[in-house]
């Protein structure tokens, strides 16, 4: 028997929400809709891959010493999230928590180091190796310093 799957929310839904949250963040200094499923969000402003322009997204993030870890998992999804070329082309980003923002830098890691960083990602959000476990893609990590 096939494993029933809920059927993805419409993408509108999904940026609707992104939408408000970072509206409701802002406004409350962090204090509200600062976290989604257990774990801690961040607000990433970045420049679009394409358009160039600055856009500001929710993201969930791992805390790892002075940085801050950024997993592309999208769920386990067979590719890579809109954000992820973003990062990759304009690695220069802004990170707010609470109502400190950061100027950060983006890089992805390799591989090596993703193998030392993952443990620390499962850890503190174990659906992370679900996801990876899922897809053949290989789900980048961001070091932002």
């Amino acid at each position: 028997m096939a494993q029933e799957t809920a059927a993805a929310p419409p993408k509108w839904i999904l940026k609707l929400f992104s939408q408000i949250n970072v509206i409701v963040y802002q406004m409350s200094g962090g204090r509200l809709m600062n976290e989604f499923s257990g774990m801690p969000i961040c607000l990433v402003e970045m420049k679009g891959a394409r358009s160039g322009t600055k856009r500001t997204i929710p993201l969930m993030y791992v805390p790892y010493e002075n940085s801050i870890i950024l997993v592309a998992s999208l769920g386990g999804a067979p590719k890579h999230p809109v954000w992820y070329h973003n990062l990759m082309a304009n690695p220069e980003i802004n990170i707010t928590q609470g109502g400190v923002t950061r100027a950060l830098t983006a890089r992805r890691v390799d591989d090596a180091e993703k193998e030392a960083l993952w443990p620390t990602c499962v850890k503190y959000y174990p659906p992370y190796q679900e996801y990876q476990d899922r897809t053949t893609r290989n789900i980048p990590v961001f070091l932002c310093e």
